[in-house]
C-alpha cells in the first residue's frame, strides 16, 4: 500500500476535512476522496464518517489511524537515519582497479584518501581483469582504455601516454624498426587490456591507423608484459607509468618515437548517478582533483 494513501488518511483524521488534507498533500480533492475509497475497499471497513459539516473517524478508523501513525513514524525515522548516513562520507566503499596502475600511480593517493576520510571503509580490489561492476558489487572501477558502449557512467580522470619499447638486447639481435609497417617482421608482446584485436594504433594526420602485429606472447597483466620486454622477448606497447624507471636506467629503449601514438583514457566507471552514496561521491571528487599523469 502506498504511503501517500496512508498519509492522506491521517491528514483527514487530523484536519476533519478532505479539502484541507488534499491541500496538505498537494493533490486534488477528488484524488483525496479516491484514496480513501480505495483504502476502505481494500480493508473492507468504513474508516470515516462523513457529514455536511465534518469528517470524523469511525471507531475502527480511529484505531487504524493510531497504528498507521506509529508505523509511518518508524518509517520516517528509518528514512532519516539512512539519509543522515548517506549525507556523510562514511561506510563501505569497494573500488576495483588494475594492479600495476594502482601500485605505480594510485597508491599514495589512496593512502591520502583514507587519511582524509577516516569514516569510509575503503576496499581496493586489484585485478587486471575487466571486473563485473554490478555482479561483483563494486561501487566503482577504474579502467584504462577506450570504453565499451554500455549503460554505465564514466568520469574521465586523465590520459596516459603510450610508448613502444624493447630491450637493447632484442634490438641488437633483430634490428630497429624504422616505420610502423616494419613491425610485421618483428616479435611483439601484446598487452590485451589496451584492446585493439592484435593491432597497435598510430596517428597519421587526423586518422588513426591500426598496424597489424605478430604477438609471440600476450597477457592482461602489465607486469608480465614489462618483464618479457626487458628479457628481450619482443617489442611492447605500454603505458608510460609502467616503464618510466626502466627507460631512465636503459633497461628498455623507446622506438618509433617519430610516430605519434594516441593517449589512452583512464576512467572511473560507476553504475548510476542516482542513489550515489556520499562515500562514492567523496571518492569521485577526490580523484577528479588529482593531477595524474
Amino acid at each position: 500500500m502506498e504511503t501517500a494513501v496512508l498519509r492522506t488518511f491521517l491528514h483527514i483524521v487530523d484536519e476533519g476535512s478532505f479539502a484541507e488534507a488534499a491541500r496538505r498533500m498537494g493533490i486534488s480533492k477528488s484524488l483525496c476522496s479516491k484514496y480513501i475509497s480505495d483504502l476502505e475497499a481494500s480493508l473492507g471497513a468504513r474508516l470515516l464518517t462523513r457529514s455536511t459539516r465534518s469528517v470524523k473517524p469511525t471507531a475502527v478508523g480511529l484505531d487504524y489511524s493510531a497504528r498507521v501513525r506509529e508505523i509511518l513514524a518508524q518509517l520516517d525515522e528509518a528514512t532519516e537515519a539512512v539519509r543522515a548516513v548517506s549525507a556523510k562520507p562514511s561506510g563501505p566503499l569497494k573500488i576495483g582497479a588494475p594492479v600495476f596502475y594502482t601500485l605505480r600511480v594510485l597508491q599514495p593517493h589512496m593512502l591520502k584518501f583514507i587519511e582524509q576520510h577516516p569514516d569510509i571503509q575503503l576496499e581496493a580490489v586489484l585485478d587486471d581483469e575487466r571486473a563485473d561492476l554490478v555482479g561483483d558489487s563494486f561501487d566503482a572501477v577504474i579502467r584504462i582504455g577506450n570504453l565499451d558502449d554500455s549503460g554505465l557512467f564514466a568520469r574521465h580522470l586523465h590520459d596516459v601516454r603510450l610508448m613502444l619499447v624493447a630491450s637493447p638486447g632484442y634490438l641488437a639481435e633483430h634490428g630497429v624498426p624504422a616505420k610502423p609497417e616494419d613491425l610485421t617482421d618483428h616479435r611483439s608482446i601484446y598487452y590485451t587490456n589496451l584492446r585493439g584485436s592484435g593491432t597497435w594504433p598510430f596517428r597519421k594526420g587526423n586518422e588513426v591507423v591500426h598496424q597489424k602485429i605478430v604477438p609471440v606472447f600476450q597477457t592482461n597483466n602489465g607486469e608480465l608484459v614489462r618483464a618479457a620486454a626487458m628479457d628481450g622477448k619482443g617489442i611492447a606497447m605500454m603505458p608510460m607509468f609502467m616503464i618510466d624507471e626502466e627507460l631512465r636506467d636503459g633497461r628498455l629503449v623507446p622506438i618509433l618515437t617519430d610516430f605519434f601514438l594516441p593517449d589512452v583514457p583512464v576512467n572511473l566507471i560507476y553504475p548510476s548517478r542516482r542513489h550515489m552514496t556520499a562515500a562514492l561521491r567523496a571518492f569521485m571528487e577526490f580523484m577528479s582533483g588529482l593531477k595524474l599523469r
